[in-house]
């Protein structure tokens, strides 16, 4: 049963937080592309399927703590230090996506979607940096998944 959970937890990681991290990563270079030429309806039509990839696959990556914690728990690790920190950063990850990284989406989203000023590269760079600061919590909590301190695997 271990070995299916360990699998599901990795295979919901790689489907759900990566798909979220390359539309999030992506979506501050369309979003300059929009304000650069306000006109131009596939700029849009590719800012609106990236908001739109980030919002769904982080509702899917909930499965990844799910699975996480009943495979820890079926490991018997729960209380090591290395998960401990792993859930604090997997949830800060989260923290960022749902309380910076999405709302900012929707904000810009709307922006690029009503006539008048836009709020120029500013935003975009904003953004940028909240999703660079999600994509480093995430590599670090894969390394730490990788490396795991005592662990059984010799790697």
């Amino acid at each position: 049963m271990t070995k299916l959970l360990l699998s599901l937890h990795v295979l919901a990681s790689v489907l759900a937080i990566g798909p979220v991290t390359v539309a999030a990563s992506m979506f501050p270079k369309a979003l300059r592309h929009v304000h650069s030429d306000p006109g131009h309806r596939e700029a849009l039509t590719n800012l609106r399927l990236l908001h739109r990839i980030c919002r769904v696959y982080a509702a899917i990556g909930i499965a990844v703590p799910v699975f996480g914690f009943a495979t820890a728990s079926s490991l018997g690790v729960l209380g090591s230090g290395w998960l401990i920190t792993s859930i604090l950063l997997t949830a800060a990850a989260a923290a960022t996506l749902a309380l910076l990284i999405l709302p900012a989406q929707d904000r810009a989203l709307a922006t690029a979607q009503t006539p008048g000023p836009s709020p120029g590269p500013r935003s975009a760079g904003r953004l940028a940096m909240h999703t660079g600061v999600f994509n480093l919590l995430w590599a670090t909590v894969t390394i730490l998944m990788i490396i795991r301190p005592g662990s059984t695997t010799g790697a």
